[in-house]
């Protein structure tokens, strides 16, 4: 066995308690040799259970302040973190040549994210629910089969895009359920944003990485590939403290408030 061929195991697997035990397993490779590298394969479609249902994002439940509406806010948020989990192990196998540490970075990565999603189904259990009982949205991961083709494309617009939106609205989101009876998920909250802003640093510590080994320019590639595969400007406001934290650097959080001037 392999880093590579166990983080392609993980990723396939459908059942989300042993995706957990097959991801947190890649820890060994933290102290072990890498093993010797997999055919890469196009993957449409990750491991998952057959619940939930995806939809179109104009498909997905809709989340109002009503106890239920909560709880499927919860499990919207709990599906996010299922789907990083697999976001992860495909960073792993998919781009092979990469300097040891990308694959420790990302194994870090992984296993933080399983854990998140255990503390967000664990929670919605203890409140008479599962994951897989409401629809949720599909696109989470198009982004990495538009990306699959080159990891700077991957390091610029998973972490420093989804990831860091994640970064952008999550206070607001955990405003809303401390104003709530489910002031669990503030605690959960915390955790996850604490931890995504490690995540978002380590996607600008190997972008920048894969930029200066290309020599071309951080900012402008960004814009590139921003219309490249999502055609429009990001939408803000931007958290621009959690992204400073995540080693955006000053011109790039200028493009995200100005990109016409890009």
């Amino acid at each position: 066995m392999s880093l590579f061929k166990e983080s392609y195991v993980a990723l396939l697997c459908k059942d989300p308690d042993e995706k957990i035990i097959l991801t947190n397993q890649l820890v060994k490779y933290q102290k072990k040799d890498l093993g010797t590298l997999n055919k890469v394969k196009k993957i449409i479609s990750p491991g998952r259970p057959i619940k939930p249902n995806l939809v179109s994002f104009d498909g997905a439940p809709k989340r109002d302040k009503s106890d239920l509406g909560m709880i499927k806010n919860i499990h919207a948020i709990c599906h996010i973190e299922f789907n990083a989990i697999n976001l992860a192990l495909d960073a792993i196998y998919r781009f092979q040549k990469m300097p040891r540490q990308y694959y420790l970075d990302w194994i870090k990565v992984a296993t933080e994210e399983s854990y998140h999603f255990s503390l967000l189904s664990n929670y919605l259990e203890e409140l008479g629910y599962k994951y897989g009982d409401f629809d949720a949205h599909n696109g989470l991961w198009q982004m990495s089969v538009d990306t699959d083709y080159d990891v700077l494309a991957r390091m610029a617009l998973v972490p420093r895009v989804l990831e860091a939106r994640g970064l952008d609205v999550t206070p607001s989101i955990r405003k809303k359920f401390s104003g709530s009876k489910f002031t669990r998920m503030v605690e959960i909250l915390d955790i996850i944003f604490q931890d995504e802003i490690g995540h978002v640093k380590i996607g600008s510590y190997w972008y920048r990485y894969l930029c200066n080994q290309r020599s071309i320019d951080p900012v402008q590639t960004f814009n590139k590939l921003i219309k490249k595969h999502i055609g429009s400007n990001l939408r803000g406001p931007f958290n621009t403290e959690a992204r400073l934290l995540s080693d955006f650097s000053q011109a790039e959080l200028e493009y995200l408030e100005q990109p016409e001037r890009f």
